[in-house]
């Protein structure tokens, strides 16, 4: 149970707030490279942590990221024109480049003036089909994080993304809650067995153990957590163990291995919940096994779009909310159906919007179940608590390739931690904690 300030602290990611101050010392995706799919493109209006910018590719396929209000009179560069190496404010014609450079004030006469002055840019970098950026301190940049899955061919790699109007915490709290899968997902989870996808092989056996036996260690990037299921079947009985890592600010490496999710505050109450799947092997980023995965999950466009979690629906009607009972169809669940929820993705988000855009945390009641739970909210809190004390961010410097999710039956003897060798466990009185 947190208290209400410790909530807010956690949970507000606006400029002048701790957790603001303490996201901005992270690389963080803000928004998917094919939201800029062509050099010289219309620019696009990305809001991350509360603030307001415009991105834009250039003719020779440079993003840039300014702030969205030209820094002559305020204009909106989202109605500027991209013109070769820059984007010009349509208010009086004053250019820039994607570093924020000054290419072209044409009206002052003085040709030296435009060499006195910059727009404000961000640090962009693309990979892995995201568009990164770095809103904090200069002079305290940290190198872009190494994920696996980012030198991975795009043929090979599956970009999702889904809009959420609710604070980026909730997301994440489903994300390391084991226990829910068996119980939420039971009826997609039933389904699993009879398709040929990766994802649901490496998911059908949850639909057996509701009750998982949860461990949680401290570790040198956040924190790992494993969920222990005793699994009955007709070759015997065996334990299946499913390890997921939470890396600060916002990262979360799946347990299926080959699945990670990044949950970037919008604001306070709006949250981009991206998805990257990879397969060195297949070619999962082609068709058919692109649309395969995405309807298998509810991510696909039209699933996405019909229940208000994309850029252009989450802010309508549309949105999950208590006046369309986040899209629950009654008639399927008095049919059979758990949950009368389309599919994975909108189980979790109908679940998690319900609580509120920022749920109150004070009144929660935690369970053995929830373990990592609190876990997540210790590391937020601590990694916050070291900013604001001058101490580097937990993470900001980890070695990303050697973080990894895992999926696995353990042999008789053999502990779950053998499966994360890489995983660094800060060792104390109260780094490990087990629960039946």
């Amino acid at each position: 149970m947190l208290t209400q300030a410790e909530n807010e602290l956690m949970c507000r990611v606006g400029p002048g707030t701790g957790m603001g101050a303490t996201m901005r010392r992270y690389w963080l995706p803000a928004l998917a490279s094919s939201e800029l799919p062509e050099p010289g493109g219309d620019p696009v209006h990305v809001e991350l942590l509360g603030e307001h910018f415009v991105a834009f590719r250039d003719a020779e396929g440079k993003v840039g990221l300014l702030d969205e209000t030209c820094c002559h009179r305020g204009a909106s560069l989202l109605l500027g024109r991209v013109e070769g190496c820059g984007i010009r404010c349509i208010y009086h014609g004053w250019k820039f480049a994607v570093d924020g450079k000054v290419l072209d004030t044409p009206n002052v006469a003085d040709e030296k003036f435009k060499d006195r002055i910059r727009a404000r840019a961000y640090p962009v970098r693309e990979a892995g089909g995201l568009v990164w950026t770095y809103l904090g301190p200069a002079d305290l940049q940290p190198p872009l994080p190494e994920w696996p899955w980012m030198t991975v061919e795009p043929s090979h790699r599956i970009n999702a993304m889904a809009m959420v109007t609710c604070n980026y915490v909730q997301m994440m709290e489903g994300l390391v809650d084991s226990s829910h899968l068996s119980v939420l997902h039971i009826t997609p989870l039933s389904q699993a067995g009879k398709s040929e996808l990766d994802f649901a092989r490496k998911t059908e056996q949850m639909a057996f153990d509701a009750a998982p036996r949860i461990e949680a260690e401290l570790t040198d990037f956040g924190f790992h957590y494993v969920a222990l299921r005793d699994i009955a079947s007709a070759e015997g009985r065996r334990i299946e163990a499913r390890v997921a890592a939470f890396i600060p600010p916002c990262f979360i490496a799946n347990p299926n291995g080959d699945l990670f999710f990044a949950v970037v505050p919008v604001n306070d109450v709006t949250t981009r919940f991206y998805h990257v799947w990879w397969n060195p092997e297949r070619n999962i980023g082609e068709e058919p096994l692109r649309s395969e995965q995405l309807k298998f999950v509810g991510l696909d466009d039209d699933a996405l779009a019909r229940h208000g979690m994309t850029p252009a629906t989450a802010d309508t009607a549309l949105r999950p909310s208590r006046e369309n009972r986040w899209h629950q169809n009654r008639q399927l669940v008095r049919t059979g159906h758990f949950t009368g929820i389309h599919s994975f993705t909108q189980e979790d988000v109908a679940v998690t919007v319900s609580g509120g855009a920022i749920r109150d945390r004070s009144k929660e009641m935690l369970s053995v179940a929830d373990l990592a739970i609190g876990r997540l909210y210790r590391v937020l809190l601590n990694t916050v608590k070291r900013v604001a004390n001058g101490d580097p961010p937990t993470a900001v410097d980890a070695n990303t390739r050697a973080i990894r999710g895992v999926s696995a039956v353990l042999s008789p003897g053999v502990h779950w931690r053998t499966l994360v060798p890489g995983h660094l466990v800060h060792r104390g009185a109260d780094a490990t904690e087990s629960v039946p």
